[in-house]
C-alpha cells in the first residue's frame, strides 16, 4: 500500500438519513413482490455511502440484502470481519485495493466490471484508488441484517 493511500484518513460517517434503509416507507408492496424505487436515499457507514437497497429492515427479507456503496475519492472503508455471512459485490465504476488476510498483509486491486466475492471472517481494508473517481459497487450479503454482524479488525493486532 502506498504511503499517500495510507495517509488519507477516514472518511466520515454520514449517520442515518430520513429515508434510510430501515424506513420501510420506501418500499412498494405489491403483495409478493416489493420494489424501492431508483435506489431511494442513502446513509453512510464505516466510510461507505450506502443508497437505500432491500434488507430485513425494510422489505423483510429473511436472508438476503443488497444495495449499492460508494466510496468518495480517496476514502477507505476501514478493516472489518463478516461474521458469519458472505457478500458479493460488482464494480460499476472505479478502480480500488482490497488489502486482506491476517494482518491484512495481501493485496488485490479490482475494477469496474469485477465481481468480488468475501469469505465469512475475511479481515479486509477497502481503499479507492483515485483521488478524482468515486467508486460505486452493488453490494449483495447472504444477511438480512445489512452489516450489524461486521466487527471491527484490528490490522496492528492480527
Amino acid at each position: 500500500m502506498s504511503d499517500d493511500i495510507a495517509a488519507r484518513g477516514r472518511v466520515g460517517d454520514s449517520g442515518n438519513l430520513k429515508g434510510s434503509e430501515s424506513d420501510p416507507s420506501f418500499v412498494e408492496d405489491a403483495g409478493g413482490i416489493k420494489t424501492v424505487r431508483g435506489g431511494g436515499a442513502g446513509r453512510g457507514w464505516n466510510g461507505i455511502r450506502y443508497k437505500q437497497g432491500m434488507s430485513g429492515k425494510n422489505a423483510g427479507t429473511q436472508a438476503l440484502s443488497m444495495n449499492v456503496a460508494t466510496i468518495a475519492p480517496g476514502g477507505v472503508a476501514y478493516a472489518h470481519i463478516h461474521d458469519g455471512f458472505e457478500v458479493i459485490l460488482y464494480i460499476l465504476q472505479g478502480r480500488l485495493r482490497h488489502l486482506y488476510g491476517d494482518g491484512l498483509k495481501q493485496s488485490i486491486d479490482n475494477e469496474a466490471g469485477d465481481f468480488i466475492y468475501i469469505q465469512p471472517g475475511v479481515p479486509h481494508e477497502v481503499f479507492n484508488l483515485s483521488d478524482t473517481e468515486e467508486v460505486v459497487a452493488v453490494v449483495s450479503r447472504s444477511a438480512a441484517d445489512e452489516w450489524d454482524r461486521i466487527i471491527p479488525y484490528d490490522k496492528r493486532a492480527g
